[in-house]
């Protein structure tokens, strides 16, 4: 036979509490809790105590609410449409919740379930929405961690889009059809827009584009976020994006995105890789371009998830100008970049009072040239120097360097794979940054940071370069004896 489903103990509602009553007995830490709680609400707050703490005077002050500085008796209840007796003492709160019994009020006494009429919930609250997680009898802690997960899924933005669509919902009904053309709208209104102008702060933008939703017959215009990804942990990856990518149509993705991060999209989301990695493009920029545009035309809601951040190396410029060119709405999600990831992975500060105050992005391709690049001499000068996807040309920026001026003992700090459990530090100093390019055992990217900021990092958990450069000299000699 059929499991019998489990049934809930109690059943969750939501109150009218707009300019009611609701009373709170009590002084300490239980009745501040509670304040603070109700004071989200449109309730007249009603404190009653004669000894209340000076944090729960303050509250009181800042919330407006009535403070009845005396000692409990059961008339101070009247009117009231919720009590809690939060006095911290036992006798006290059954007498308080014996007293709402008789005269007919719902009583909540703190961490006494068995004197409760109803259980307070974890609130995430984006008024006018508003939403409350109950875990009967499995304790607030868990409460309180569902609360955060779900509070961190819902953008702040959420209560003003709510508001805004309350004040269309006449119109729609009235100049929409039941059916597919309502729920359209409010699929567009929610999912386009009118919610992106409100994530942007613009409302009387969002009332203009939900005044065109609702005269328009055509469907809602595509739109493009250029997302970034981070250097690869999960963790990394802002609250936005992962909104987006919860929202999301289409994912178009990278390579060094890993599977773990596209895997945090909508489930039944399309993905489309386009990954570039050296030596091998499954497709040109000028096709993902493409892509983007096709993708927008087509009223799709598209991330395209890009390692790092989409500014840092990241071709956001081009794939910008392609979506402006073709009318294409966009928007950029920044990302943490490797640089970034690999300091913290050192512990290692990027910029030092006295030692550094700049710093510089670069690629280890800028030193392939005849000329060297404006920012050497930042470097010379004592800038903190970030060289992505440097690991093949380590010799040649080392090199490059050195013969600008920059002094051979600079230090130098290398992660490959930054941010994620496989990472691998390294460390040196300029003249052992040669040693990289035979490291054929690096197969993930590497981020190279060079400066005088470096020394101040933690090698505790860092190999050094030059044991490497000693063995890779060791073996050319002997290879040189034998032949």
């Amino acid at each position: 036979m059929p499991q019998a489903k489990p049934k809930l103990n109690a059943f969750p509602v939501f109150m009218r509490v707009e300019g009611e009553a609701v009373a709170i007995v009590g002084g300490g830490e239980e009745a501040l809790a509670k304040a603070r709680l109700l004071a989200q609400s449109s309730a007249v707050l009603r404190i009653v105590s004669d000894a209340a703490s000076a944090d729960l005077l303050a509250c009181i002050a800042e919330t407006g609410a009535t403070h009845i500085a005396d000692a409990y008796n059961a008339a101070h209840l009247n009117g009231a449409v919720m009590v809690f007796a939060a006095s911290g003492d036992e006798a006290l709160d059954r007498r308080v919740a014996g007293d709402a019994r008789r005269l007919g009020i719902p009583v909540n006494a703190v961490d006494r379930p068995e004197l409760c009429d109803f259980f307070t919930p974890a609130l995430v609250n984006r008024a006018p929405v508003a939403i409350a997680i109950g875990t009967e009898g499995a304790g607030p802690v868990l409460a309180q961690m569902l609360r955060s997960r779900i509070d961190r899924m819902l953008s702040p933005s959420l209560g003003p889009l709510a508001a805004l669509a309350a004040s269309f919902r006449g119109a729609a009904e009235k100049l929409l059809p039941k059916g597919n053309a309502r729920r359209r709208f409010w699929s567009d209104f929610f999912g386009g827009a009118p919610a992106r102008a409100v994530e942007a702060g613009e409302l009387s933008q969002a009332h203009d584009a939900a005044v065109g939703l609702l005269l328009s017959n055509e469907p809602a215009s595509g739109h493009i976020a250029l997302v970034g990804a981070g250097p690869g942990a999960e963790d990394l990856l802002t609250l936005r994006a992962h909104r987006l990518l919860m929202e999301a149509d289409v994912i178009v993705h990278d390579a060094l995105v890993p599977e773990a991060i596209v895997a945090m999209g909508r489930r039944d989301a399309e993905r489309l890789p386009v990954g570039k990695r050296k030596g091998c493009h499954s497709k040109s920029q000028a096709e993902i371009n493409a892509l983007l545009v096709e993708l927008g035309h087509a009223g799709k809601r598209v991330v395209r998830l890009k390692s790092g951040d989409p500014l840092v190396f990241g071709r956001a410029g081009e794939e910008m100008a392609a979506l402006r060119d073709a009318g294409v709405a966009y928007e950029v999600v920044p990302g943490v970049t490797a640089a970034f990831a690999a300091a913290a992975d050192f512990e290692l500060p990027l910029t030092l009072r006295g030692v550094s105050s700049s710093m510089v992005f670069t690629t280890g391709h800028d030193l392939k040239g005849n000329l060297l690049p404006d920012w050497a001499k930042l470097a010379i000068s004592g800038a903190t120097v970030a060289v992505y996807m440097g690991r093949s040309v380590a010799a040649e920026v080392a090199g490059r360097l050195i013969e600008a001026g920059l002094s051979p003992d600079t230090a130098v700090a290398v992660v490959e794979n930054a941010s994620l459990a496989n990472r691998r530090r390294f460390h040196g100093t300029l003249a052992d940054l040669p040693s990289l390019e035979a490291r054929a055992d690096l197969s993930g990217p590497v981020m190279t940071i060079i400066g005088d900021a470096v020394a101040g990092a933690n090698f505790e958990r860092s190999e050094p370069l030059a044991a490497h450069r000693q063995d890779s000299v060791a073996r050319a000699a002997a290879e040189g004896v034998n032949q």
